[in-house]
């Protein structure tokens, strides 16, 4: 599509049937991919919860990190642990959502569509390893992407919440591989709850950087399958950032993912 890359408030004029629409399940023989992921990423606690449609087969997970290195994960309900081999995990979670920085982009012969949201308050608990953590601030992040890729996609990715050097309240999006054009991209640096595009940013191949920003892992998911028609590859550590934010702001704090994950779907 000729006039793709859009970013922002034009996506929405483009005439295509985006979330939550219904959309149709093939566009120029591809299948269509749709998942949301949501997560929290706090100083004492982190998770993440997602749901995903590639070409109708659903998958669900969960994963829950502490700073100890502690790594709880698995699918479906939010319960593990019957058989006392695993901690039980609950979790409560209540998100208020907003608008979102969306963005269509071309992929292969068709089109892919995402919506990043940073900075989102957040309510609710998590029970883990016998502790609970209360939920109650601006800590969520969500990611909600559909569309037809193409046969081979592969992305590096980062998201995170904190505070810059000067108190004020910030998040990121940055991605390398897909909605990465050098305009109109996903990538973005939120500032007291206002985004901004940022220019593209080098991941390290072990994913220690990004950009200027560091990351120190806490644990990491990770799955290596092949089912011949269908293969996922895919590494997503959480952990902890310092450094300097796309624009120079200094990072006081910062806690969020980074993410390698190539596809053959």
């Amino acid at each position: 599509m000729r006039d793709l890359p859009v970013r922002g408030p034009g996506v929405q004029e483009l005439g295509l049937r985006l979330p939550p629409r219904r959309m149709a399940p093939i566009r120029a023989g591809r299948p269509l991919k749709r998942w949301r992921y949501v997560a929290v990423f706090r100083p004492d606690v982190m998770l993440c919860i997602g749901d995903a449609h590639v070409a109708g087969i659903r998958q669900r997970w969960w994963a829950v990190a502490l700073p100890d290195g502690t790594l709880v994960e698995g699918s479906g309900r939010i319960r593990v642990g019957v058989d006392g081999a695993k901690p039980e995990v609950a979790i409560e979670l209540r998100m208020s959502e907003g608008e979102g920085v969306e963005v269509v982009s071309p992929h292969g012969r068709s089109w892919v569509w995402t919506r990043k949201q940073a900075g989102v308050p957040v309510q609710g608990r998590v029970r883990v390893a016998g502790d609970t953590f209360e939920l109650d601030g601006d800590h969520g992040f969500v990611d909600e992407s559909a569309g037809y890729h193409a046969r081979h996609t592969a992305w590096w990715w980062s998201a995170g919440i904190g505070r810059a050097a000067d108190g004020r309240a910030v998040a990121w999006n940055l991605v390398d591989g897909v909605h990465d054009t050098l305009e109109n991209s996903e990538r973005t640096v939120w500032i007291d709850g206002v985004p901004r595009e940022v220019p593209p940013q080098e991941f390290a191949v072990d994913l220690s950087r990004v950009g200027d920003l560091s990351f120190r892992e806490w644990s990491a998911r990770e799955s290596n399958r092949n089912l011949l028609v269908m293969r996922n590859r895919y590494r997503q550590p959480f952990g902890e950032f310092s450094g300097t934010l796309p624009g120079g702001l200094a990072l006081a704090e910062g806690y969020g993912v980074m993410e390698e994950h190539d596809v053959l779907w």
